[in-house]
């Protein structure tokens, strides 16, 4: 019997049935869409999440970094010349980790600032995130985190120490991803490719690096751009003393690895990052957050911390020190413009 007593052949039913069908389906369909369009239109980010999603691109880039350099397809080009007159260098390696973090990151979460060292050209990705989020996450972070969108912005370093990159010094390669909220540094993730290494640091929540145990500010190791370490040597010795033993290495974010604690055999150790010239955020905002995660601190040579919205350039150079007196040690460097 068909609805209000009305007799129905069996065609009548069946075309019944398919109506019905459809019906539902496009109900379901407008609950599923309405439910994906508010999540796009969500003008509150959980920080949680948010680090989650960004240790996966870091890694997801990573891949594309590693690949690329063990297919030896590097396809090399020059973007121009750094401030100090360096070629700077892009690869294909770049250019696909770009690809890779950025759109994951903004398609995701479409209403957050996201600043790249790669603005090419590139062509976007559907790549969408797993929301998947590591149980040494859930374990150090057991809440949500939950800030407005507006206040966020996110810098990615697809591939940092590009010169080491084509040199074929892995060791100093590493992708980088950083979260501020009001240009303070909350997140910082770094991960090595080649060894597929990843530290992260939340700030006043957690992290799964750790400082040594002591570091030495008497007579320290300075660890400093292998790309001008002569500019560099001077300003450290006058701060520091002539005895100070010098480590020239590529890509900040293994300078900042330098400073905490480690298994790697390759990475190196030091008690400071010294840094003298220009240098983009999105080069040190990764190790910044990290460092304070742990209590550490980075600002620029006259101990200004570093304001990490609007433009892209940091112009005052840094000292980033963990477990020290940070500015007793700006006060022992000698002025510098």
């Amino acid at each position: 019997m068909a609805p209000m007593g009305i007799r129905l052949s069996p065609l009548g039913i069946v075309v019944f049935c398919i109506l019905g069908v459809g019906v539902i389906y496009h109900l379901y369909a407008g609950v599923l869409s309405s439910r994906f369009a508010s999540f796009k239109q969500k003008t509150t980010v959980d920080l949680r999440d948010l680090l989650a999603l960004s240790m996966d691109a870091a890694v997801q880039g990573g891949r594309e970094v590693k690949r690329i350099r063990e297919d030896n397809t590097l396809d090399e080009k020059s973007k121009g010349e750094t401030k100090e007159g360096a070629s700077e260098k892009l690869t294909l390696g770049d250019l696909n980790s770009h690809r890779k973090m950025f759109y994951l990151i903004k398609n995701t979460y479409p209403n957050i600032q996201v600043n790249s060292e790669e603005h090419a050209n590139a062509e976007g990705e559907a790549t969408l995130w797993t929301r998947i989020i590591p149980e040494e996450i859930l374990a150090k972070i057991p809440g949500e985190k939950e800030v407005p969108a507006n206040k966020i912005t996110v810098w990615i370093d697809p591939l940092d120490a590009t010169q080491e990159y084509t040199e074929n010094l892995r060791k100093y390669v590493t992708t980088m991803v950083c979260v501020a909220v009001d240009g303070i540094p909350v997140i910082g993730v770094i991960h090595k490719p080649f060894t597929g290494y990843t530290a992260w640091g939340f700030v006043g929540e957690g992290s799964n690096v750790a400082p040594r145990s002591s570091y030495n500010t008497n007579s320290p190791k300075v660890i400093v751009s292998r790309s001008h370490s002569g500019k560099v040597k001077s300003f450290v010795h006058a701060a520091f003393g002539n005895n100070t033993e010098i480590l020239p290495a590529g890509g900040a974010g293994y300078k900042v690895l330098a400073l905490l604690d480690s298994t790697d055999k390759e990475q190196e150790m030091a008690d400071m990052y010294i840094h003298v010239t220009y240098i983009k955020k999105w080069d040190i905002c990764a190790g910044d957050a990290i460092l304070r995660s742990l209590g550490g601190q980075m600002t620029t040579l006259k101990g200004e911390q570093i304001d990490y919205s609007g433009s892209e350039g940091n112009l005052g150079g840094l000292l980033a020190s963990i477990k020290t007196d940070h500015k007793g040690l700006v006060k022992r460097l000698p002025p510098w413009e």
